[in-house]
């Protein structure tokens, strides 16, 4: 027997911003009650695994206004429209790393908060990482203050377990690699 989906009754976007927009819907429930719901539509995202060999991965560490502190975590990006996952994958790679990859391979995807954001996250690997050849390295977005370093595997995780890292798209990332 199929499940049955919502039934939209009526809409309205109540907030456009830069990388998403919140829209306020009417609904009728699979159960056929109504109800009030808010949804922030986001494009997607990318979360990138930069490993430099097995064992080791590159995380980022910047400053999150949100909650008012330094936080070391997967680089992660924002889709551009209609761009394909992993062509986003490798430009955030470099924006983000000041590395080429040579390669981009898909772990999965999430979505982190579907109560109230269709988000999804798009994980990749990353590895042939290497300084762009004959230009320079594209560079974080103005509003990023961002610095790279490379972290054996354990450490990370060690970092998790002691609640240093307080990021959950890089728990789950974590989750999807192996190491010694």
């Amino acid at each position: 027997m199929a499940e049955t989906r919502a039934t939209r009754l009526a809409h309205e976007q109540i907030y456009r911003g830069r990388i998403f927009t919140v829209e306020r819907d009417r609904v009728r429930l699979p159960k056929g009650t109504e109800a009030t719901m808010e949804i922030v539509r986001h494009p997607g995202s990318v979360v990138l695994l930069p490993m430099p060999d097995a064992d080791h991965v590159i995380l980022v560490k910047q400053y999150r206004y949100a909650i008012d502190r330094w936080v070391w975590e997967l680089a992660a990006g924002t889709l551009e429209p209609g761009e394909d996952p992993a062509e986003g994958a490798v430009r955030e790679c470099e924006e983000e790393t000041g590395l080429a990859a040579a390669r981009a391979e898909y772990l999965g995807a999430f979505y982190p908060t579907p109560g109230y954001c269709d988000e999804q996250m798009n994980y990749f690997r990353l590895t042939g990482l290497a300084p762009p050849a004959g230009r320079p390295a594209a560079a974080p977005d103005e509003d990023e203050d961002i610095r790279a370093r490379t972290f054996a595997l354990d450490e990370v995780r060690a970092m998790i377990a002691s609640g240093e890292i307080v990021d959950l798209k890089t728990v789950a990332g974590m989750a999807m690699v192996g190491g010694r």
